[in-house]
């Protein structure tokens, strides 16, 4: 009996030591989220003019920079890359108009104007937002060449008020051909726009792009400014009085660049011509009626060539949080709907939200589509950092997903780890940005870079390169490949133009990624 009482003693003993544990830890807990939610409620310093430099980003940005000028059209002037030439420089003569400038739109020879536009207004954005951080590591310059490239193209795609061209090129005789652009034989078709068969989608996205580089080169270059800025104005009217689709207007362009919807293009244009005059009529425009009818507040949506909303809700958030002078108090419920909106993009890509979307590989990258992947999770991360700016820069302490609470550092980390899977972090340890690292890409579905320099190759003869089973004779650097699958998996081969072909798209946001991450400073105020 006695054992037994001693035993049962020890027992007692024990488990009041447990109960007493539990009760401490559960008091240190409780504390320690006091402290910590209260630590949450501090903003954390607003950073001060560009800082010490992120040197796997930096170099990976110069990196990036470079497939730019490996996809210019027309007579290329200080050319640095030894395996390209002029090429297409009778584009657009049939119309007496100029189209020779431009970018190739991938691994092909086409010139899209849809996607080429989103790729100037992303560029805009990425400097007006980063620029101090590109000039930083000697990349501003670069940046804003590239995106003159594109604009000049635009000025003359736009020849009348209600007339754009939108396509050069037949993709059906492209497709048949596997030739670099120095040796472009076929003919070039143009496709265009106008009041018969209108666009909304296309004319608002290049009134986005033009509005957008009309801030970036508004002190440098103010006359090119106005002009692109007074195209802005009329494209965004044609656009806005002939609504429709212009894949609806052009069923050829379906195949290739389909547009879901022109509502997003009208409220992301409308936008930069705020940002870029100030104007109150265009704030109406996307607070009122058409802000009702298209911006699908509360909805995240995936920011990207088709749709541009998530975009606009960011941008239309540093409105609200920069607290624009004179600015109207009836615009300011409409706004706050737009920055709810984008908490709600944010929230769902941060892992560890209550909201958290579960599309993303198993190793955490945003994961939305087989078919270049990586633009989703890319633009997702640039979007992210700014909004971190954002916050950091109006001493905003953190944002609510449900019942937690998230700060800029923690933006800024899901930023990163975007960057860092596609430069190497990931399963395979390789680099989906070519040029980068020891790893990346050798049979990028791209046409240049598949048929060596001095080969003289006509339409058919060149899907030998294609085939060919050794590398690409020329590096496409700063190329970012589709990417991988839902399973991290990715095949090296020209022929798979599903993960291995790149897009100048895809090069705006990974630019404009890294640019946010080379170092960090402060966001301007006013992008005026």
């Amino acid at each position: 009996m006695g054992e037994k009482r001693s035993k049962g003693g020890c027992c007692g003993w024990f488990i009041a030591l447990v109960i007493l544990a539990l009760v401490v830890g559960a008091v240190v807990y409780t504390v320690k989220k006091k402290i910590d939610n209260a630590d949450s409620d501090k903003p954390a310093p607003v950073p001060g003019p560009p800082g010490a430099i992120e040197q796997r980003y930096a170099s990976a940005l110069k990196i990036a920079m470079q497939f730019f000028d490996i996809q210019k059209s027309g007579k290329l002037e200080n050319n640095k890359i030894s395996w390209r030439g002029d090429s297409a420089l009778e584009d657009g003569k049939q119309a007496k108009i100029d189209l020779s400038k431009g970018m190739f739109d991938a691994g092909d020879n086409m010139k899209f104007g849809f996607p080429m536009a989103f790729t100037a207004s992303v560029l805009s954005w990425a400097i007006l937002e980063y620029g101090d951080q590109m000039d930083a590591v000697g990349q501003l310059e670069p940046a804003q060449d590239s995106l003159k490239w594109i604009t000049d193209y635009l000025i003359e795609a736009h020849p009348s008020e209600n007339v754009l061209y939108i396509q050069v090129g037949d993709p059906v005789a492209d497709h048949k051909c596997w030739s670099k652009p120095e040796s472009i034989t076929e003919e070039r078709p143009l496709l265009q726009v106008n009041t018969s068969s209108p666009g909304s989608d296309v004319a608002g996205e290049t009134a986005a792009a033009m509005a957008s580089a009309s801030l970036v080169f508004k002190k440098t270059n103010p006359t090119y400014s106005g002009t692109l800025l007074k195209h802005a104005k009329q494209l965004f009217t044609f656009a806005d009085d002939n609504k429709e689709l212009y894949s609806v207007s052009v069923p050829e362009v379906a195949t290739y660049y389909n547009s879901t919807g022109f509502g997003d293009e009208l409220l992301w244009a409308a936008t930069w011509l705020y940002h870029a005059t100030g104007e109150d009529s265009y704030l109406q425009y996307v607070t009122g009626q058409m802000g009702d009818d298209y911006a699908e507040y509360g909805s995240p949506t995936w920011f990207s060539w088709d749709n541009k909303l998530a975009g606009t809700q960011v941008l239309l958030s540093r409105i609200s949080f920069f607290k624009a002078k004179g600015l109207s108090s009836s615009y300011g419920s409409g706004l706050q709907k737009y920055r709810k909106s984008a908490e709600a993009v944010m929230c769902g890509l941060l892992p560890n939200s209550p909201t958290a979307t579960q599309s993303r590989t198993d190793n955490g990258l945003i994961w939305v589509s087989e078919w270049n992947a990586l633009q989703q999770p890319v633009a997702s991360a640039f979007l992210a950092s700014i909004y971190s700016d954002y916050m950091l820069t109006s001493q905003t302490p953190k944002i609510k997903c449900d019942s937690e609470s998230y700060t800029p550092k923690d933006l800024r980390n899901f930023a990163k780890s975007q960057a860092d899977y596609v430069l190497g972090k990931n399963p395979l340890h390789m680099s989906y940005l070519v040029g980068y690292g020891n790893k990346f890409p050798k049979f990028v579905h791209h046409r240049g870079a598949s048929i060596p320099a001095n080969a003289k190759v006509g339409c058919k003869d060149g899907f030998k390169y294609l085939d060919s089973p050794d590398p690409n004779p020329n590096v496409a650097t700063g190329a970012l490949v589709g990417g991988p699958f839902l399973n991290d998996t990715y095949i090296d081969s020209r022929n798979n133009s599903m993960q291995a072909e790149p897009s100048t798209y895809n090069s705006a946001v990974i630019v404009g990624l890294l640019s946010s991450l080379v170092t960090t400073s402060s966001a301007v105020l006013s992008l005026s």
